[in-house]
């Protein structure tokens, strides 16, 4: 079966992927100037991860149970008990080994060293798709991922001691690398969830993440903050962390983990500029060449044409869908009508030729690298 190709720009435009890669950054990157503000209030760094993660957990919750009660939402398909092995190891690589080797990075690390080795997640998520889980590359791609990771880096470089300085290497840095990898594994594993419902993975991962730093900063000796502050760092919690997380999983969905992690890789740049409102900050030269570096990678990235012949393999699975040209099944006597809508459904084997990213339906191989 063939399809005609579409106008080249309109064939390449990953979407609603892409959009909605790049919506996460903006909240993540918005959650970094807004957290410093939080931070200017007294609130313990590792407290303030806690109630960050909790926020976006218990109102992903409060969400959840909304949508379940009224009706109203999208349609999406719930966490199954095969899910369960995924879903343990995305809480224990993101939720809680991530975070707390984060904080026991920072405690001995520069600020300036910190900022440019928490760049390392967006390199460790891209490297793990492509060499790993084998997410088709080429050089555009390569290109563009580089251009974004290099605009992250300059506007995270704050001066100071250079990372290689001064010890940076040592354990410290080497906690915070650890964290790096740890969600880099988290958001490919997360790949491997993106079938389902994106609040519940969400709210899930906010709360033991949530719960697990809360617990480790109040055993600690921190001390919970005035009603004010905690209430401010729930709601950047929900928004910064865990809306924000329903996006990115949606952009795995369509996208892959390289594509959706190279876009939110520019979420520093978003905060950055966030920064020069709230704390007017004076905007520099390095701000503007690595808002440069950024544009080219995004364009390079959402100008991507990756158009072949390729070939479905037989699938059972259920997620939300409409009946589009990967979705022409029969249905059962209590499938759900409507479209969207979200049942147990069978791919048959196709072959077609039309562009398209590593979503559900398309985490084929390819005989050899695309150019």
């Amino acid at each position: 079966m063939a399809e005609k190709p579409t106008h080249p720009w309109l064939a390449s435009l990953a979407w609603p992927g892409a959009p909605l890669a790049i919506a996460s950054a903006v909240l993540f990157g918005a959650s970094t100037p807004l957290a410093k503000l939080l931070l200017g209030g007294g609130i313990s760094p590792w407290l303030l991860a806690g109630v960050l993660y909790l926020g976006s957990g218990v109102g992903l919750a409060i969400v959840h149970t909304a949508r379940r009660f009224t009706g109203i939402g999208p349609v999406e398909a719930s966490l199954t008990r095969a899910d369960l092995p995924w879903l343990g190891l995305v809480v224990l690589t993101g939720g809680a080994i991530g975070p707390v080797l984060l904080m026991i990075g920072l405690s001995t690390t520069p600020a300036s060293s910190a900022a440019l080795l928490l760049n390392l997640e967006g390199l460790a998520t891209m490297a793990i798709a492509w060499l790993v889980f084998r997410e088709n590359v080429d050089r555009r791609l390569l290109l563009g991922a580089f251009a974004i990771l290099a605009g992250a880096v300059l506007i995270s470089w704050q001066g100071g001691p250079h990372v290689v300085s001064g010890g940076g290497f040592g354990p410290g840095a080497l906690a915070i690398a650890g964290a790096c990898l740890a969600w880099g594994i988290d958001n490919n594993l997360t790949r491997r969830l993106s079938r389902a419902d994106p609040v519940q993975i969400a709210l899930i991962k906010g709360l033991v993440a949530g719960g697990v730093n809360l617990a480790l900063a109040l055993a600690l000796g921190a001390r919970l903050p005035p009603l004010a502050p905690l209430a401010g760092a729930a709601v950047v919690g929900f928004f910064g962390y865990g809306v924000s997380l329903v996006l990115f999983v949606l952009g795995l969905r369509f996208l892959g983990a390289a594509r959706t992690g190279a876009y939110f890789s520019s979420a520093p740049f978003i905060g950055a500029i966030l920064a020069l409102l709230i704390f007017r900050e004076p905007l520099t030269a390095r701000l503007v060449a690595a808002g440069g570096l950024m544009a080219l990678g995004l364009y390079l990235h959402l100008t991507e044409a990756h158009l072949h012949t390729h070939d479905h393999e037989a699938l059972d699975h259920t997620h939300s869908h409409v009946h589009d040209a990967h979705h022409r099944h029969d249905h059962a006597a209590g499938d759900p009508p409507g479209e969207p809508h979200s049942h147990a459904h069978h791919h048959a084997p196709l072959r077609h030729r039309h562009a398209h990213y590593p979503d559900l339906h398309h985490r084929h191989g390819h005989g050899r690298p695309q150019a």
